[in-house]
């Protein structure tokens, strides 16, 4: 089993962090949805610190770029093998840092990955 964080995690069923996370659960993933504010996805609280969690295959990303800066040590941390940068959350900064720290990155949507079968590919 694979794990995801989900940063910008949302309890807004409308938001597509709710939908990916709820789609990531279904697909088999191991998920962790950080974010800002309380509540839930689905039965998962999400998690409103920055726990330092182990073996992550891929942080998906659904902060925009103003207000990524925050999360950079973090993700770092992480260690992932890739981060997903979905529509909107582009950052010519945060690539750099990925590349230095030997990060593979895509500029692609979750949910497209994960209707197409094409999300395994950390």
């Amino acid at each position: 089993m694979n794990r995801t964080v989900v940063i910008g995690a949302s309890p807004n069923p409308g938001r597509y962090s709710y939908i990916a996370t709820e789609r990531l659960k279904e697909y088999g993933e191991e998920v962790f949805p950080i974010g800002i504010r309380d509540g839930h996805i689905g039965g998962d609280k999400i998690i409103t610190t920055r726990p330092l969690l182990e073996n992550i295959d891929t942080v998906t990303l659904y902060v925009g770029p103003r207000n990524q800066s925050s999360w950079f040590d973090y993700i770092l941390q992480l260690a992932p093998k890739r981060v997903i940068f979905n529509p909107g959350t582009e950052n010519e900064e945060l690539y750099r840092i990925l590349e230095e720290n030997g990060i593979k990155y895509e500029i692609a949507c979750t949910l497209v990955l994960l209707s197409t079968g094409s999300y395994s590919a950390a």
